[in-house]
């Protein structure tokens, strides 16, 4: 894998009935590392109507995904397989209290590419809001082999 990628993340949260899923699809530029068995992404991400950027970092290892934002959003997110995890999340419209909670995660890593299929479950305050479905990949820009998920 190069240090210059592309990354794509596309995330879907199932609606309770009578309301709609709305997929959320996110295509950036990012830099790539490994170390000590741990793969980092680190990546910009702007928010439509904001100035300035949110920093993300991304680390994989193995049943775990663990997200990073700073800036516009603070967050430290951890998806880890069969385990529960409670955090802050910091909007400009004030902090809410997320709970995460892994089923699944996948990580398969090839030659010039990392992907990520993640199920959990989303509660806000203690409260189950929903089902949820996150895919990340992860390409070696120079592979030339870009593809958008599904």
């Amino acid at each position: 894998m190069t240090k210059d990628v592309i990354v794509s993340i596309n995330g879907l949260q199932i609606a309770r009935q009578n309301e709609e899923s709305e997929p959320i699809e996110v295509i950036t530029a990012g830099d790539y590392y490994k170390k000590n068995d741990k793969h980092y992404i680190i990546y910009d991400e702007v928010a439509e109507g904001f100035e300035g950027v949110t920093k993300n970092v991304v680390k994989l290892q193995e049943n775990c995904m663990d997200i990073t934002k700073r800036g516009i959003t603070n967050v430290h997110m951890v998806f880890e397989k069969n385990k529960k995890h409670v955090t802050c999340y910091e909007t400009p419209f004030g902090s809410l209290m997320l709970g995460i909670n892994a089923k699944n995660i996948k990580i398969t890593e090839a030659e010039n590419d990392i992907s990520v299929d993640v199920d959990y479950a989303l509660e806000l305050n203690d409260t189950h809001l929903a089902d949820c479905k996150i895919k990340v990949a992860i390409q070696s820009r120079e592979s030339g082999e870009f593809r958008i998920l599904s």
